[in-house]
């Protein structure tokens, strides 16, 4: 299985300087080639100290030259926010310059800061993420973009420097809503899967996504890409304790950014299923919500850690795992100690366990 490790940026309350974060966490990135991780991954924030990374094309264009082999995961570019050429010639001239290490992911962004920060109209976003999907990955496959929809237009120009190498089979959106399954499939493109929601409904969302996949598309999909955030430790006692101090600290962040308590998202087209978030919250509060997002989340003693993937596995059946292991103001040494641990006593299991290839590997493959 492929094993890669994501970088989050976060900071809350603004504890640190925001120079600081940034230092410490890509030392941390430096540092997964030569620990063995097969990728890093970023994700696509603004404004906020939820997550302090505006461009990860740009941040992983810094980490492809100082590597060699690392493959460099954007989890997600949000393509509502983006012109569609200038996001088409950022991707391609990373892939050329890092040799074919992306593996893309797009996604469609729910946070009202952010869409409002760029002007851009929060109930367009689903047709937006569909036509800026459309437009950039025909795009990346012919070697120019040409779109004429509701929200997109793009003239005919030429991709310059030309894709060298085909997206296909190494594109990935993040999708969390029912609705937005079918959507995915019919894109083409392989699932995304940060764990938000019960392993069961996530199981039967697949089923969904598959069905389409295959009809549309006359093959099966890809196996999708699981991320999250991970807590090691040698005592079980102490696991727990950091888990739910850590990653329960996490998701308050996210409710802080996305706005949940404040039901953001109230009667906007496309987002009817995160007003079910507010009402859960509203129901269990968020210390009771923020309980059952730990509780979804790989931690405890590394056969524990183990444990929880192949449970993951099950439901799922991923071809990669990629945990973050500093979040949520986690000090840097602890979060150090935590990605040695799963390194020397979880990494070397997972990476024996069949999965197909990820990446270019994965398109020569096909």
């Amino acid at each position: 299985m492929h094993v890669g490790m994501g970088v989050a940026f976060q900071n809350p309350e603004n504890a640190l300087s925001d120079a600081r974060v940034w230092d410490e966490e890509v030392k941390i990135a430096l540092e997964a080639e030569s620990a063995g991780f097969d990728s890093i991954w970023s994700v696509e924030h603004h404004f906020t100290d939820y997550t302090m990374c505006p461009d990860p094309l740009q941040f992983l264009t810094y980490i492809a030259g100082q590597t060699s082999t690392i493959q460099l995961g954007t989890g997600v570019v949000v393509l509502p926010w983006h012109d569609p050429m200038r996001v088409a010639e950022q991707i391609t001239m990373l892939d050329n310059l890092s040799g074919g290490r992306l593996i893309l992911g797009v996604g469609r962004g729910l946070a009202r800061v952010e869409y409002e920060g760029f002007g851009v109209d929060m109930n367009t976003s689903r047709q937006k993420l569909v036509e800026m999907a459309e437009c950039v990955l025909a795009g990346l496959e012919d070697g120019y973009l040409e779109y004429d929809g509701e929200v997109v237009t793009q003239p005919r120009r030429d991709l310059r420097p030309a894709p060298q190498h085909s997206f296909k089979g190494r594109t990935y959106a993040a999708a969390v809503s029912p609705e937005s399954m079918p959507i995915m499939a019919k894109l083409g493109v392989g699932l995304l899967i940060i764990p938000q929601k019960p392993w069961d409904v996530v199981e039967n969302d697949f089923k969904v996504y598959t069905e389409v996949y295959e009809a549309e598309n006359g093959i099966a999909p890809p196996p999708p890409l699981c991320g999250g955030f991970c807590f090691v430790d040698e005592s079980a006692d102490r696991a727990e304790e950091m888990a739910y101090r850590y990653i329960g600290d996490y998701y308050s962040t996210v409710l802080k950014h996305y706005e949940f308590g404040k039901a953001a998202h109230d009667g906007v087209k496309g987002y009817e299923f995160y007003t079910n978030i507010t009402k859960y919250i509203d129901r269990h509060g968020s210390a009771g919500a923020a309980e059952d997002f730990v509780k979804l989340m790989p931690w405890g003693t590394p056969e524990q850690v183990l444990e929880k993937l192949e449970f993951i596995r099950g439901k799922v059946d991923m071809a990669a795992f990629f945990p973050n292991f500093v979040y949520a103001g986690m000090p840097y040494d602890e979060g150090r100690r935590n990605m040695n641990l799963f390194v020397d006593q979880v990494m070397p299991e997972l990476k024996s366990w069949d999965a197909p290839p990820i990446g270019l590997q994965a398109v020569t493959a096909g």
